[in-house]
């Protein structure tokens, strides 16, 4: 079913009231004080029964107050509208609150709505057509073109047929609400009701909301789930955007709710102070408005103190629209693209509204142009571009999915769907933009191509060496690494990492080829390493080349904390002469001391410890207890070591 949230607006005593009344017989003052002083201080709401292509729909009216002292509370049910009925009494025409009622709707970004003459019946009938004039004209200034002029009379019921059928229109002129996957309801009033526990009432503004879903208040902070639903009296299991309803809730107290504060699916909604915005000055104000002045903020039913930190100028001229800054007084918790007013505490005017950007800003730099790209791109684009311009930003530190989604006021698994959809990567718990994950590759690659440059003789560079040359985090380093050996891009041979297109073997020298001839001659009895290097630098760069090819296999005697190089083809022969001396060496009972290996291999124990540690790590043998078995036969042919 269509259905559409209608704020019926317009100066104190022109009719609005009386003009719901007409509309839908509901009598929308319900206080006590509103009946005897006959004006509206506090939203009142009616359902209008109607048709749409042959199909029942449903327009709730909120009646708000027109009197200037009650604007704040027309405000706070002004936020959700997305269309308006103007009331302009025939008789007095365009009055204070008529320009401010249409200012507001103007800043919070109403396109659609209908206007009546209320109280035609007391006006020359010569008159009408003078007024439609000019409250059409007043219309359009607030950026409502081409709207329809009703005239009526609450009192004889002329014009209340033509005025439902044109509030009827509206549901194709509105524009709907998008469905952004979580719920945002700001709370007008909360009461206990016997057999429902505590309720609250509200516009749901974005999302739907069920029976049984579980809701966070802020603030507050406090978890709940739906109790139990109703719109406009009856009982419903869900709630679609745009709806008033009254929510009974599991799981708090009438004493943990308040009006100002909104239930929003948990985690959603976060405290801060500062938040980003596109604000548009109001028309009709009298002089600019100055960076840093104080003022009201009022969004959903809430209301803060803040300062005006405009951005790009230090002041904004009437009419004009400008990147700026909000910070509150105390933290406030608002969505992102929610409508907000702001408003003179003295005079009590309204002077600007807008939209929010960035409900979790820092203080940004003013005429920083890297600011107002950001911004302008923010502000001009669909959730999308500013998921893409966020993740721009960040560059290798990444984003939060959760702040992510709170920066576009989506649910988290609707981001998640349009972050895969743009190419993002989650890395740990962060999601990187396409654009950097490839500059991240390219930068690798570059790095590894200087390395190959600088250190011809290595056969490639350690993770935690390379993301330490380039700032990355271990994860992110890790990941992009994982992706160029995937497209073959780069090689990983045990710990390094070097360019597929580099080939350490080409780089060999006489240095490299004179060394390996020392520790294939040496066989089980090869020389000290810092013998075999001396301070020759070239001797050095060729040990390590020959260690990252595996001709070289690197043993480590643990109890004597040092090490010794072994040529591979020693390491093979040796694993042969005790396959040969030890046949039956497969259980402990059978298995060799490492006294009985060294008399075996004719070695000492300063080379026999290190060399069967080194078998034991590579699967040769198994020690257990003082004797050692083998268990890797098969390898006994062998000629090739992974380094150990």
């Amino acid at each position: 079913m269509k259905t559409l949230l209608v704020g019926v607006i317009g100066h104190v005593d022109h009719g609005k009231t009386a003009l719901v009344r007409a509309l839908t017989g509901v009598e929308t003052d319900r206080l006590t004080e509103e009946r005897a002083r006959g004006v509206s201080i506090v939203p009142g709401f009616a359902l209008l029964r109607t048709t749409h292509g042959g199909e029942p729909a449903e327009i709730d009216l909120v009646d708000l107050p027109g009197h200037e002292r009650f604007v704040r509370a027309m405000i706070s049910g002004a936020t959700g509208m997305r269309a308006v009925l103007l009331a302009v009494d025939a008789r007095e025409g365009i009055k204070p609150q008529t320009v401010e009622h249409l200012e507001i709707a103007r800043l919070i970004g109403v396109r659609a709505g209908v206007v009546a003459l209320t109280k035609c019946d007391r006006v020359a009938p010569e008159r009408i057509g003078g007024r439609t004039a000019e409250v059409r004209a007043a219309a359009a200034r607030a950026g409502l073109a081409d709207v329809a002029v009703v005239p009526t009379s609450a009192l004889s019921g002329t014009g209340i047929d033509a005025l439902a059928a044109a509030l009827a229109r509206l549901l194709d002129e509105a524009p709907q609400l998008a469905d952004d996957g979580y719920p945002y309801l700001p709370v007008d009033r909360a009461f206990p009701r016997p057999g429902f526990g505590a309720v609250v009432t509200g516009t749901l503004r974005r999302g739907r909301l069920a029976v049984g879903d579980p809701v966070e208040v802020t603030p507050g902070g406090l978890v709940a789930s739906v109790r139990s639903l109703q719109i406009h009296g009856r009982s419903v299991s869900q709630v679609e955007p745009g709806r008033r309803a009254a929510v009974a809730l599991r799981g708090v107290g009438i004493g943990d709710l308040r009006r100002g504060q909104a239930l929003s699916a948990p985690g959603m909604l976060a405290m801060g102070r500062w938040i980003d915005v596109v604000l548009t000055a109001v028309t009709s104000a009298e002089r600019p408005l100055q960076g840093g002045t104080d003022c009201r903020l009022l969004f959903g039913t809430a209301e803060a103190s803040a300062r005006l930190r405009l951005l790009d100028r230090d002041a904004l001229e009437p009419g004009a629209t400008c990147l700026a800054q909000l910070r509150a007084d105390a933290d406030i918790a608002v969505p992102a693209r929610e409508p907000f007013i702001l408003r003179l505490a003295s005079p009590p005017v309204t002077v600007a509204g807008g939209r929010v950007l960035d409900p979790l800003s820092r203080r940004r730099r003013r005429s920083d142009p890297r600011v107002s790209e950001h911004l302008t791109a923010v502000a001009a684009g669909h959730p999308t571009d500013t998921l893409e311009t966020r993740l721009a930003a960040s560059g290798a530190a990444g984003e939060r999915l959760i702040d992510l989604a709170r920066l576009v006021g989506i649910a988290p698994d609707r981001v998640r769907r349009r972050l895969g959809e743009i190419g993002a990567r989650e890395i740990g718990e962060r999601f990187l933009g396409a654009p950097t994950l490839a500059a991240l590759r390219e930068a690798v690659l570059a790095a590894l191509a200087g390395h190959h440059r600088d250190h011809p003789m290595e056969h490639g560079v350690a993770q935690e060496r390379l993301v330490r040359v380039l700032g990355l985090s271990e994860p992110v380093g890790g990941a992009v690494l994982r992706e160029l050996v995937g497209t073959r891009a780069v090689v990983q041979a045990g710990p390094l990492y070097r360019r597929a297109d580099f080939d350490p073997a080409g780089n060999e020298t006489e240095i490299v080829r004179a060394l390996e001839s020392v520790y294939r001659r040496a066989g089980l009895n090869p020389p000290d390493e810092a013998v075999a290097v001396g301070r020759d630098i070239r001797r050095r760069e060729a040990l390590t080349y020959l260690i990252g090819a595996g001709t070289l296999i690197r043993a480590a005697d643990r109890v004597q904390k040092r090490t010794i190089l072994f040529h591979q083809d020693a390491v093979a022969a040796a694993k042969a002469r005790l396959a040969a001396a030890f046949p039956a060496a497969a259980t402990p009972e059978t298995g060799f001391l490492a006294r009985e290996a060294g008399a075996a291999l004719d070695i000492s124990r300063k080379f026999s410890i290190p060399l069967l540690e080194h078998l034991d790590a590579v699967g040769f043998t198994r020690r257990a207890g003082d004797r050692r078995m083998i268990v890797g036969r098969s390898s006994t042919g062998s000629t090739k070591e992974v380094p150990a």
